[in-house]
């Protein structure tokens, strides 16, 4: 399967409110992408609606092969791994991080059911190849919030989703633990068979190399779609964020700077 998310027309309208309007977006397999918008652009309801917890007013979402309303979206969600605050918040406290991980294969938070042999294995592999094998038996309370994420990202890939969204990942992380984060992510992204990644932020400094392509939102709208070296640029984030805005680029890293005088965009 060549499309593993297809979104046309979409609108969510909430009373006289348009929540998000005309949204238009595909993703193909290979792809890693990062939707970057102002707060208040429209990422967290479209996310809302791309997992089916927002019902769309109108438009189409096909999501691995399956369309809203014609599916059962609580079984499609199994096949989607998500890493959010949301979810780290209802962590048990007392959980160690191979339970935590082993649970992503059942959907379940504060895992009570029994685990296979063949879960516990699997589990140990993540956290390995996650570079956090040494936190198998520590509970999350004494983990730190990077490890938190690391140990989040295992529990998502345990269920072997065909998507991974991660929702604002480094929120909470001081500077060191996001550079380390971020950097896993990259390699994570260029690994074969890497599901394909959604990072949700309003930061261009934690868009890794391996991301390939950008959606830019703004109020509620697609601003922008495609490839990151066609849409990351001066104007386009200026535009995005309401501000005069110069993108630095460097060693596939970027940064923006607020202009105070008028000069030449990116």
């Amino acid at each position: 399967m060549k499309t593993i998310l297809e979104v046309s027309g979409l609108r969510v309208q909430r009373g006289k409110t348009v929540i998000v309007e005309d949204i238009c977006w595909r993703v193909d397999r290979g792809e890693h992408w990062v939707i970057l918008g102002a707060n208040g652009s429209g990422k967290t309801s479209l996310l809302s609606a791309l997992t089916g917890y927002l019902m769309p007013t109108t438009g189409e979402i096909t999501l691995l092969g399956h369309r809203y309303g014609h599916s059962d979206w609580r079984e499609l969600r199994r096949k989607i791994g998500i890493v959010s605050s949301s979810i780290r918040q209802r962590m048990s406290n007392a959980e160690p991080a191979l339970e935590t991980v082993i649970s992503g294969k059942y959907a379940m938070i504060d895992f009570w059911a029994r685990a296979t042999k063949a879960d516990v294995i699997e589990a140990h592999r993540l956290l390995t190849r996650l570079e956090c094998k040494h936190l198998a038996d520590r509970p999350w309370e004494v983990l730190s919030q990077g490890e938190r994420q690391r140990v989040l990202i295992g529990r998502a890939l345990m269920a072997h989703p065909r998507l991974l969204i991660l929702d604002e990942p480094c929120a909470g992380l001081d500077p060191a633990a996001r550079e380390h984060f971020l950097q896993f992510l990259h390699r994570l992204g260029q690994t074969k068979n890497s599901p394909t990644l959604l990072l949700v932020t309003h930061h261009v400094e934690e868009i890794m190399p391996a991301f390939s392509h950008v959606l830019l939102l703004k109020t509620g709208r697609v601003l922008a779609a495609g490839k990151k070296s066609e849409v990351l640029t001066g104007k386009k984030l200026s535009a995005t964020f309401a501000s005069r805005l110069r993108l630095l680029k460097t060693t596939g890293r970027y940064a923006l700077r607020i202009q105070s005088e008028p000069r030449e965009l990116l």
